[in-house]
C-alpha cells in the first residue's frame, strides 16, 4: 500500500477478479502521491530500528509498539478502502512481518492467512536457525492459518530439490514464492519446466487452502 502503482493494482485485481493479500512494509520508503506524512515518519522510525543491524526483527522493541500497530492499522485500513474488504492474507516485505512486535503485539488479525518461515532441510540451516524459526511458526498456528511448507522456488540446483519440494504437496499444504521478474524464474516458469513438477498435484484456491 501507498506505493506509485498500488491503486492501479488495486482497480486491475478488482476488474479481473484477483485474489490479493496485503504485503506489509515496514522497511521501504512509501513512494504514492497520497501518503500521509506521519506515516511516512512512523515508517522511518521503525525502518532505522529494522535494518540497523542483523537479527533486529528478533528483538521487541517497547518504544516503537504505537509506531508498528499505527502502520499494521492503516495500510490494513487502507486494502479494505481500495479492495471492498480487508485482507485476509498477510506476509511482509524481506518477511518482517514475523518480527518480534508484529507477533508478539499481536497485530495481524485472527483467523488471517499469514505466510510463514522458509522451510530448510537440516543441511541448509543450522539447527538452531530452524528451532528459531519452528518456534514462531508455532506462535503463528495458535491465531492464524499457515501453509504446512513455504519454499523459495530457487536456487534450482541441486535438481532433487525441487523434486523433493513439490513431492511434499501430494500431502500436505505447500506455497512456494517466486519471483518472475528474475529471468531465470521467469523462463522456468514460461518455458513448461514447472509443469512437469505439477504433474498430478492439486493447486490449491487460495480462498480454499486450508
Amino acid at each position: 500500500m501507498f506505493m506509485q502503482d498500488s491503486q492501479r493494482a488495486a482497480v486491475i485485481a478488482r476488474e479481473r477478479n484477483i485474489y490479493a493479500g496485503l504485503h506489509l512494509n515496514f522497511t521501504t520508503q512509501f513512494n504514492g502521491s497520497h501518503c500521509p506524512s506521519v506515516l511516512l515518519q512512523h515508517q522511518q522510525r521503525v525502518s532505522r530500528f529494522l535494518l540497523a543491524r542483523p537479527y533486529a526483527q528478533v528483538l521487541f522493541h517497547p518504544r516503537l509498539a504505537g509506531s508498528f500497530e499505527y502502520l499494521v492499522r492503516v495500510q490494513c485500513d487502507e486494502f479494505a478502502r481500495l479492495y471492498g474488504r480487508y485482507p485476509e492474507r498477510l506476509d511482509g516485505h524481506h518477511h518482517m512481518h514475523l518480527c518480534a512486535n508484529v507477533l508478539l503485539q499481536r497485530l495481524l488479525a485472527r483467523g488471517t492467512i499469514v505466510r510463514r518461515n522458509f522451510s530448510f532441510r537440516s543441511e541448509e540451516k543450522s539447527v538452531w536457525n530452524r528451532l528459531y524459526r519452528r518456534v514462531i511458526d508455532t506462535m503463528l498456528a495458535r491465531r492464524h492459518r499457515v501453509t504446512d511448507y513455504f519454499f523459495s522456488l530457487v536456487p534450482f540446483e541441486p535438481s532433487e530439490r525441487l523434486d523433493y519440494i513439490f513431492s511434499l504437496a501430494r500431502h500436505s499444504v505447500v506455497e512456494v514464492e517466486t519471483h518472475p521478474a528474475e529471468l531465470d524464474e521467469y523462463v522456468f516458469l514460461t518455458r513448461g519446466e514447472i509443469f512437469r513438477h505439477l504433474s498430478g498435484l492439486t493447486i490449491a484456491q487460495p480462498q480454499k487452502m486450508f
